[in-house]
């Protein structure tokens, strides 16, 4: 048994091993042609070499996320490194020579990439949730919040939904749908096994979990990627909205909920519950002391310095450093701690703002901008395009890496129509539909960890994740676009 095993594992290594090696040396290939090819084959007049540099870099990652030939964030490690050495103002010698060099990108802009105020932002919320974790308040709040939803099956069934959605709106959606499913793996243990009941909970958590993060802008890498851009200011690249944490929160937790409401509704209709009653117990291990007051008085003060941030006057990804203070400082989060944060998180986000910025200080924005009469496009054409490529793409990739391929070449799209999109809520639609359908992407147990999941429980065939996630998605991504539009037009 253990030799049939051994020989599964090595064949499952062999596989994964000649992926890498073949997903390495196409990528290298296509990075070297792509920067040598001649410009006037890029149809865009007076292309530079750092411009050509940058395309290469941008198709390579696509293929690399696409293929999946090594991890995600590993492909941004290598976006930020091939700049590095190949378009900054430190890169290799010979790369800074020649007629047409074009503008080299500052090393120090490139490296900053990964201390950006969006990158903070997160770690206050990873922060926040180790600190909720280690006093068990996760717990208690879990078995406060699904209290009022009683004992009726679909009631139950709703509270979940719900109360996952609220706790991914603030802690990583892989640590709450893992949260709610240890909650939930007794409940789903003792429902008759004839029934759908048992498919329809374990459901629950990953649509809680992936459209619940739409929430706010730490709910989740793509939503903090288009705020990222939606902020910045016109010389990065960027729209220069003021967008803070309350004017997302106010759109997207109506929205979210509609579409929670929505999925409810998918979930009772595709498996319906035998028992019309379910019992649940919840075992909660709040500890008591210091420490869980002080946890909850920096989670309330944090959140709600985030949402008054515009009458206080402080920026949400400064607000974010409130936690880190307050909890590193009386020694609840501990060196141990720090090390438990999710970086590969932070090095994916990182990866797509290295290639925002390498777009924008290349020229290569200003050039593509400028090639493409993205006036003369159907502005309903674009933003559903966007949205509905966004979705393909991220139920079989991370939805990270989505939203780093196509927010900076969709800020650029949106500067480049001007005034043609406002009918359709202007750029606010454009960038944070693409946020919005990177979440609602979740018809594959790949699409996103809480599907894996889920998915991992036994509980729920893949034919049944592919049917609800396809209908929630679609009816939740036509719901939510109008809502959007009515919203920012």
């Amino acid at each position: 048994m253990l030799g049939i095993l051994f020989r599964r594992y090595r064949n499952l290594a062999n596989v994964a091993n000649a992926k890498t090696v073949i997903g390495g040396f196409l990528a290298i290939a296509l990075y070297i042609i792509l920067s040598l090819i001649p410009s006037e084959w890029y149809g865009l007049p007076g292309i530079s070499d750092v411009e050509r540099r940058m395309v290469a870099i941008f198709v390579t990652a696509a293929l690399l996320w696409l293929s999946e030939a090594v991890p995600t964030w590993v492909t941004s490690v290598i976006i930020i490194f091939v700049m590095l050495m190949t378009v900054s103002d430190s890169s290799l010698i010979w790369f800074r020579q020649g007629d047409n060099v074009g503008t080299l990108i500052s090393y120090k802009e490139i490296l900053a990439t990964f201390s950006d105020p969006v990158i903070i932002l997160f770690i206050g919320g990873f922060i926040l949730a180790i600190g909720v974790a280690k006093v068990g308040l996760d717990s208690w709040m879990a078995k406060v919040l699904l209290y009022p939803f009683g004992t009726r099956s679909n009631m139950v069934l709703l509270g979940f939904i719900l109360v996952t959605a609220i706790f991914s709106a603030f802690i990583s959606n892989t640590a709450t749908a893992a949260m709610m499913l240890a909650f939930l793996g007794p409940v789903l243990r003792v429902l008759p096994a004839n029934g759908k009941g048992r498919t329809a909970l374990a459901m629950a958590i990953p649509l809680g979990a992936n459209i619940g993060g739409m929430m706010t802008p730490i709910g989740t890498p793509p939503n903090g990627i288009a705020m990222k851009y939606l902020n910045a200011s016109a010389a990065e690249g960027g729209l220069d909205m003021g967008l803070t944490f309350s004017d997302w929160a106010v759109r997207m937790v109506p929205i979210t909920l509609v579409v929670l409401l929505i999925g409810w509704i998918v979930i009772m209709w595709l498996f319906p519950f035998r028992d019309k009653h379910i019992k649940l117990e919840i075992d909660s291990k709040l500890k008591k002391g210091y420490k869980t007051w002080m946890v909850s008085i920096a989670f309330v003060l944090t959140v709600v310095v985030w949402f008054t941030g515009a009458w206080n006057g402080i920026n949400a990804n400064v607000a974010a450093f409130l936690p880190i203070m307050l909890l590193c400082m009386t020694g609840i989060i501990s060196k141990r701690d720090l090390q438990s944060i999710d970086w590969s998180v932070l090095w994916m986000v990182a990866g797509g703002f290295a290639l925002g910025l390498g777009f924008n200080k290349s020229g290569l924005a200003h050039d593509l901008v400028n090639a493409i009469p993205f006036a003369e496009w159907s502005p309903l054409a674009v933003i559903i395009g966007a949205g509905l490529i966004c979705w393909l793409l991220s139920n079989f990739i991370s939805n990270s890496a989505t939203a780093a391929l196509l927010v900076p070449i969709l800020c650029a799209v949106g500067i480049g129509m001007g005034d043609a999109l406002a009918p359709v809520g202007g750029n606010m639609t454009l960038l944070v539909g693409i946020a919005m359908a990177a979440s609602l992407a979740m018809t594959l147990p790949i699409s996103t960890p809480p599907n894996a999941l889920a998915a991992s429980t036994g509980f729920v065939a893949q034919s049944d994740m592919a049917k609800a996630g396809f209908l929630i998605g679609v009816l939740g991504g036509v719901v939510g676009y109008l809502m959007l539009i009515f919203m920012f037009s």
